[in-house]
């Protein structure tokens, strides 16, 4: 049972909040059909985003259980991943190899069964983040865009898998924010691991955190903007402007964030920010009903 224990925590279950964003578009669908008389097509469209975010957990698991191996003598040397499973020697090295090769096909498979389209999507994620662990995330700025259409396809893929059309503008927001995320998370690493940032990440040389910080007032910008604009000109959304109410509250998670690695040094982790960060989690609840009130009263 112990093996079991430290496989799972090697797939890293904090961080599959990242896979959330598969249950996006199902909210906003969700709330275009709230009739009593369209409620088994909303259970087939909640269980349906439900197993696609399992799948996606699934093989999320298998990608930080890959990197783990990869990175192993690198991560020894660094102050927090050397506790990791791997790294520490809690974890040998075949049972993890068994658990990808287990984790790769069942998610792959499944996410196959449950729609063709959702199951090459898995698949095009699977393959770039491979690709990123060996070869891209060595490459300056390709690196965190890499990360970032990790999140887009986590987007895309929520969509596909209850056959719903998909919003260019859910390329663009969700493209902009994760780049916003990745880049704190870039600046921390740098602040953290200071002169010997590059003996646990070559590519961190190319970086300072002044280049970073500039990346994320333009990226944080672009993000406001961008959603801005889908809340008046989106299709799917009222045509009163009423979802324009909802940008005080992306503009507070904003400024949030941005206190929150600045001031509080806690870009490590995004993830654990979700869902620790009181101030930040009542501002995503606030930002979920308002919308989810607007859509439902004004469509």
């Amino acid at each position: 049972m112990s093996v079991v224990r430290e496989i799972v925590l090697s797939m890293r279950p904090r961080q599959w909040t990242k896979n959330l964003i598969i249950f996006l578009p199902l909210a906003f669908t969700v709330n275009q059909h709230w009739r009593l008389s369209e409620l088994p097509y909303i259970g087939r469209l909640i269980l349906s985003s439900f197993t696609a975010f399992v799948l996606f957990c699934l093989l999320s698991g298998a990608v930080y259980l890959i990197n783990d191996l990869a990175d192993i003598e690198k991560d020894r040397q660094h102050p927090l991943k050397r506790n990791r499973p791997l790294a520490s020697g809690r974890l040998g090295r075949f049972p993890t190899n068994v658990s990808i090769l287990l984790l790769v096909i069942v998610s792959l498979v499944g996410a196959s069964l449950l729609n063709w389209v959702f199951g090459v999507i898995a698949l095009v994620y699977f393959t770039i983040m491979i690709a990123y662990t060996f070869r891209l995330k060595h490459i300056v700025l390709v690196d965190v865009m890499t990360i970032a259409v990790g999140y887009v396809l986590r987007a895309v893929a929520g969509a596909t898998a209850i056959e719903v059309p998909i919003s260019p503008w859910l390329y663009v927001c969700t493209i902009l924010l994760a780049l916003f995320i990745v880049l704190g998370k870039r600046r921390h690493e740098l602040l953290l691991l200071e002169n010997d940032a590059s003996r646990h990440r070559q590519i961190l040389l190319e970086y300072t955190p002044q280049f970073l910080e500039q990346l994320m007032v333009l990226v944080g910008g672009a993000t406001l903007m961008a959603y801005s604009l889908y809340t008046f000109s989106a299709e799917n959304v009222p045509k009163n402007y009423a979802m324009m109410l909802t940008i005080p509250f992306v503009l507070y998670g904003i400024f949030r964030y941005l206190y929150l690695i600045n001031i509080k040094n806690e870009g490590g982790s995004p993830e654990e920010i979700l869902i620790t960060d009181r101030p930040l989690v009542i501002d995503l609840a606030l930002w979920l009903v308002t919308s989810a009130a607007i859509l439902m009263l004004f469509r």
